[in-house]
């Protein structure tokens, strides 16, 4: 990464995080108030922030589910077409087969109505009977050969049916899986925001800073640890283009279920970033945890994914200088902030 881009990380990253510390600035919970003491929810700005982000998280791990049944309905959608396709084609040759062996069976039947001695008596041409002979063996044989495709093809034919009545089946669950989630996204999205709806301007702002801080003493004590001074890995070819294009998100609002070119969630931005750079990866964070390559945090470098949380329902891109971008939550936009803002389960690499 060039050095002036390497600054203008670090000093974004100074503005956002530092801010919140300046002198005079107060974090402590504000003496609970009416709009904040009303009998259906938290009494302090500190409890509404922590219901809040347990209602979001809640909502990004129904999000995963979401996006995970989707990509699994696009493959079964698409398996059940193949499938479909395949039953088409077994269908035109079993027909094409059965004619082949009528017209076989009809020729055995002009040329075999008599004993095979009495044949050759009436043939006037012992040799030519033989030579006919050897000819109708072959033919039989080719017939056996037909009965033989033509069993195999119908037996093809009923799995090709079974499978595809399995794929139905499995579409049919993750289409209720997708409503599901669905459902259990936008509740936890409308409770969070009516929890936001109901705090004054003033302590709308104080919860905001409540946020910043808790993201800056997050990075404070992750930085604390000397971890940068280990992470000194250059980006590949491909991680260059990835952290270029998620970058060029930066502004963009988060919509859960979106993958670009306008709105993203998170994993669809670190999705569409290797797929940008030429290498595809799982659509969700907990597939991108579950089946990418992990390496050390020590060991990390720009285009890598940070996944977050136990349950890995979250995930950013690390573009160096101990920052990541990505796609925060809803009411939110692509942005940078500190890798270690949030709890660090792991990381991966899908170049590796």
């Amino acid at each position: 990464m060039p050095k002036t881009r390497r600054l203008a990380i670090a000093i974004a990253l100074v503005c956002a995080l530092t801010a919140v510390a300046a002198p005079g600035t107060a974090f402590a919970d504000p003496v609970p108030t009416p709009s904040t003491t009303a009998p259906d929810r938290p009494r302090t700005l500190d409890e509404v922030s922590r219901q809040i982000d347990d209602l979001y998280r809640r909502a990004a791990a129904a999000t995963d589910a979401y996006n995970l049944a989707e990509e699994q309905t696009k493959e079964q959608s698409a398996q059940i077409v193949r499938l479909a396709q395949d039953i088409v084609k077994g269908q035109e040759k079993i027909k094409r087969l059965k004619d082949q062996a009528g017209a076989t069976a009809r020729m055995q039947y002009r040329n075999g109505g008599l004993p095979p001695g009495a044949q050759m008596m009436l043939s006037g041409d012992p040799e030519g009977f033989l030579d006919g002979a050897g000819a109708l063996r072959q033919g039989q044989q080719a017939a056996q050969g037909l009965l033989g495709e033509l069993n195999r093809t119908q037996a093809d034919l009923a799995a090709y049916s079974a499978d595809a009545t399995a794929q139905w089946k499995n579409l049919e669950a993750n289409r209720v899986k997708k409503e599901a989630a669905k459902k259990d996204i936008t509740e936890k999205i409308a409770a969070a925001e009516k929890l936001q709806s109901q705090l004054k301007e003033q302590e709308r702002e104080r919860l905001a800073e409540l946020e910043r801080k808790k993201e800056f003493d997050s990075q404070t004590a992750w930085l604390s640890t000397g971890v940068l001074k280990d992470i000194n890995g250059s980006a590949s070819e491909q991680g260059r283009k990835a952290v270029k294009f998620v970058t060029d998100q930066i502004g963009k609002k988060y919509i859960w279920g979106a993958a670009g070119p306008d709105t993203f969630d998170c994993s669809g931005l670190t999705s569409q970033a290797w797929l940008a750079a030429g290498h595809p990866v799982p659509r969700t964070s907990q597939e991108q945890w579950a089946r990418l390559p992990h390496v050390a945090i020590k060991d990390m470098r720009p285009g890598d994914l940070v996944i977050y949380f136990a349950d890995a329902t979250h995930v950013g891109m690390y573009i160096g200088d101990g920052a990541i971008v990505h796609a925060p939550r809803p009411g939110r936009t692509v942005t940078i902030t500190g890798a270690g803002s949030m709890p660090i389960l792991g990381v991966v690499r899908p170049d590796k």
